[in-house]
């Protein structure tokens, strides 16, 4: 007998399987001790057992990993089915190991006694030595692992053939008997697009039909311009970024850009035709610097127009024909009436300009010859910055109506939420409606102010003048994460969708998408006004999304949901000195996410899952409705939200919402402040300059720290997907179909297109066409989708993140073009840039 020498390959071998083992048997036994698994304790004592004998050289170090490897693959199959990036994630480290255990040099190292080994019998004379040959139970070993993780490869095949995710289904064709209403809204020709959502009604749908699912994967750039105005300039937040929708008028685009410069373009060649720099300060304590557009005020006397009267007839470049003067009318004065319309773009610094949409000169005779208004009248706790609009305002045939945003969770003494309606022409005040003093919508007197803190509204709002109506998405009163002084009229319309009449300002009807929201459920999307056929009739309707998930159908008459939906027990328990609302509401249309379970938690690996399911154990969670609390809750879906500002793209003929859900849980725990001025949640010390501090909540008990639920590694700790395309039959109340979007291209360190699905911010457009584009997920692509059955069509790579929503219209030389703005996202840290580019069919 003699005794064989350590091998040094065996050795480190030995630790690459002892070393994880140790992490994870420590790690499980916490995981255990928080009620959770006990299956990473178990994997790790047999990953421990493994590496020892593996360093002695023991062959029954192969029957250890061969019960670790079986029994997790049937633990994982248990957990998450065939459901590929939950099983890889479990299995994956395993899988690599495996292979290690296999290979012909670890084999040839592990002895037949564990460490001792006899001496070959000698051979008869005349007879060649014979070396033993391998027991069978040693060959069994191996066997037994080389089909367990033939098994697993052979699972993992089948996930990438068979899509759990995926919801497969054909939306209805058109609905012929309704008419495009979305066309008819206050004259808007076809081929133009001449609000944020094309129209006051907030559809995202052209009429536009040349461009087809069998057609749209031979688009190629028409032409490719750079604003020139890129963030990283001094005083910028981080939420610098490029959300702009670019009206199409005539034969002009019309845009703003990040830092509030307004530019105008020649809609078939990107030739630059005029720019108007509004000279904001650059000290401002901004959270968001931002345009999501602006606003199109058409000519008292509408003319031909290069997409109406025919391309062939218009100059290139040419904006809406003005009126005819009229007798003693003078050139200045028409000049400063603006007789070719007005575009508004509100600021950063809270003014209104008007502009000549011919000239990009200011219109004089709005705001009594300086050609804006001042938001900042009237209003409350005056801190240059911290109240602003970032969205295009409404306009009507005499009206253009003013929300705001607010800083979130910097102090208990914001600005007013105030809605206000402005004469078209002078900019004089019209009404005023303030959530905090609701009843009172005459303009205000000349020394008083708005109530402070009320709840704002920051996102889009639509227009019915045929039902005389603006419908205005209402957002929360800062602290979003903590209410115990919130009034009764303030309670009544924070996240609410609020009907205000034109003529008067006063509340037409209000319908509240969340009671008491301490979540930043905020109102984010531009309500979608359509007329549905329902049950024999037809109705004028409001789609209204939201964060948590629902799509709201409402009667836009009365505010009564058109479908049936019900009020669903929350969870309860808030923060000292605050309350939860004993129900929420549900819509018949909901995108709400299954309730979290430890099994639903993720990583790249089996560790930082481990670390996932620790932190999910510890932190507070009760399904959707979780309340903040100073343990940490977790809030899912996040504040990021299921639906944000880019909203739903509705198609009136076939009566269907094209949809972008997106799933990301955020963590939120309460810090207590022991006053109003210690700063408790900046780790980083005070911000630069004017930039506010932000989640501190001044005057608030608590202090706020909220973020996304990640890894150690910085990935989500949800499985994926978190992101889909979904399509939603609006008369039936049913979702359709529904796929995973977007790749993991410009997220991970590896740039590999693994078709993860991942979130989206910037809205969707739909098309007569039968076709639907997509920019804002948050890999660098426009993408097309077939609208009857969501499948894929056509991607295009882009220079930046394109987190805006695209357009479409119809250019001089009578082709449709698709517009798409690509300049990035601050804070989700896409690739910046300024970039506007066009993609049309080749000329025939």
């Amino acid at each position: 007998m003699q005794n064989k020498p350590r091998s040094l390959y065996t050795t480190i071998l030995g630790l690459l399987l002892a070393l994880p083992g140790l992490f994870l048997l420590g790690g499980g036994a916490w995981l255990i001790v928080l009620g959770g698994s006990i299956y990473y304790a178990v994997a790790g004592l047999l990953l421990v057992l493994t590496g020892s004998l593996v360093h002695r050289r023991a062959p029954s170090a192969l029957w250890a990993f061969a019960l670790l490897f079986a029994g997790s693959l049937c633990w994982a199959v248990w957990e998450s089915g065939l459901d590929w990036w939950p099983l890889a994630a479990r299995m994956g480290v395993l899988f690599i190991l495996g292979l290690l255990m296999l290979l012909p040099w670890t084999l040839r190292r592990l002895d037949h006694g564990g460490g001792l080994q006899p001496a070959p019998a000698p051979a008869p004379l005349g007879r060649p030595l014979r070396t033993p040959r391998t027991p069978s139970w040693r060959r069994g070993s191996g066997l037994v692992l080389g089909v367990a993780m033939a098994c697993f490869a052979v699972l993992s095949a089948l996930t990438w053939v068979r899509d759990v995710h995926s919801l497969q289904g054909a939306l209805p064709p058109s609905q012929g008997a309704l008419v495009d209403q979305g066309a008819a809204v206050r004259g808007v020709p076809a081929g133009e697009w001449h609000a944020y959502g094309r129209t006051g009604f907030g559809q995202r749908y052209s009429p536009l039909a040349d461009i087809t699912p069998a057609n749209v994967k031979d688009l190629q750039v028409a032409w490719h311009v750079h604003t020139g105005d890129l963030r990283g300039q001094p005083g910028d937040p981080v939420e610098t970024t490029y959300q702009v929708t670019p009206l199409k008028i005539g034969n002009r685009l019309y845009l703003c850009n990040p830092h509030q410069t307004v530019m105008a373009l020649d809609a078939t060649t990107g030739q630059e035709i005029w720019r108007h720099d509004p000279k904001v300060g650059r000290d401002l304590a901004l959270q968001h610097l931002t345009c999501r557009g602006l606003s199109y005020q058409p000519p008292a006397t509408p003319q031909p127009t290069a997409a109406t009267a025919g391309a062939a007839d218009a100059p290139a470049g040419a904006a809406p024909s003005a009126p005819v003067p009229q007798a003693g009318a003078t050139l200045d004065a028409m000049a400063a009436s603006c007789p070719h319309g007005k575009l508004f773009m509100p600021t950063a610094d809270g003014r209104l300009i008007a502009l000549d949409p011919e000239r990009g000169a200011p219109c004089a005779a709005f705001g009594g010859g300086k050609g804006e208004i001042d938001l900042w009248a009237h209003m409350p706790n005056r801190r240059p910055g911290a109240y602003y609009a970032t969205s295009p305002v409404v306009v009507t045939a005499r009206l253009v109506i003013v929300g705001g945003t607010v800083l979130d969770n910097v102090s208990t003494a914001e600005q007013s939420g105030v809605i206000r309606a402005f004469d078209i022409d002078t900019g004089a005040l019209v009404w005023n409606w303030d959530s905090g003093n609701p009843d009172a919508t005459a303009p205000i007197a000349p020394e008083a102010r708005y109530t402070v803190n009320s709840p704002n509204s920051w996102s889009i709002s639509s227009v019915d003048e045929a039902l005389g109506m603006v419908y205005v998405p209402m957002g929360n009163q800062p602290p979003d994460q903590w209410g115990g002084n919130r009034s009764e009229a303030v309670e009544k319309y924070s996240s609410s969708v609020v009907a205000l009449d034109l003529a008067s300002g006063q509340v037409r009807w209000v319908y509240q998408t969340v009671h008491h929201d301490l979540w930043d459920y905020d109102v984010p999307s531009q309500p979608s006004l359509v007329d549905l056929r329902i049950d024999g009739q037809t109705i004028p309707a409001l789609v209204q999304p939201t964060k948590q998930g629902e799509l709201f159908v409402l009667d836009r008459r009365t505010g009564v949901p058109l479908r049936p939906q019900e009020e669903a027990p929350a969870p309860q328990g808030a923060a000292q000195g605050d309350r939860t609302a004993a129900t929420q509401p549900r819509a018949a249309i909901s995108f709400d996410p299954p309730v979290l379970r430890e099994r639903s938690m993720w990583g790249v690996s089996m560790f930082d899952q481990l670390a996932c399911r620790i932190a999910f154990k510890r932190l507070r969670y009760e399904g959707r409705f979780t309340p903040p609390s100073t343990q940490g809750s977790l809030i899912h879906p996040g504040n990021f939200g299921v639906f944000n500002w880019g909203g739903v793209a509705v198609d009136p003929r076939r009566q269907i919402a094209f949809t972008t859900p997106t799933y990301l849980p955020f963590v939120s725990t309460l810090v207590p402040r022991p006053n109003d001025t210690a700063l408790m949640v900046q780790e980083d010390g005070p911000p630069t300059g004017a930039l506010p501090a932000l989640n501190e909540n001044f005057g608030a008990p608590f202090a706020v720290r909220l973020g996304p639920f990640l890894s150690p590694l910085g990935v989500p700790c949800v499985a994926p997907p978190w992101g889909y395309v979904a399509g939603a039959d609006l008369t039936t109340g049913k979702i359709v179909w529904q796929h995973r979007n977007g790749t993991v291209r410009d997220l991970s360190p590896i740039p590999l297109p693994l078709r993860m699905g991942v979130p989206n911010l910037g809205g969707p457009i739909v098309t007569a066409g039968g076709v639907a584009f997509l920019s804002g997920t948050l890999d660098n692509y426009v993408r097309a989708y077939d609208v009857t059955s969501g499948e894929q069509l056509w991607e295009s790579r882009l220079p930046a993140g394109g987190q805006a929503t695209p357009m479409t219209y119809t250019a001089a030389d009578g082709r449709q073009f698709l517009l798409v703005v690509a300049g990035g996202h601050g804070s989700l840290g896409t690739t910046p840039g300024d970039s506007i580019i066009a993609y049309a069919l080749p000329r025939n």
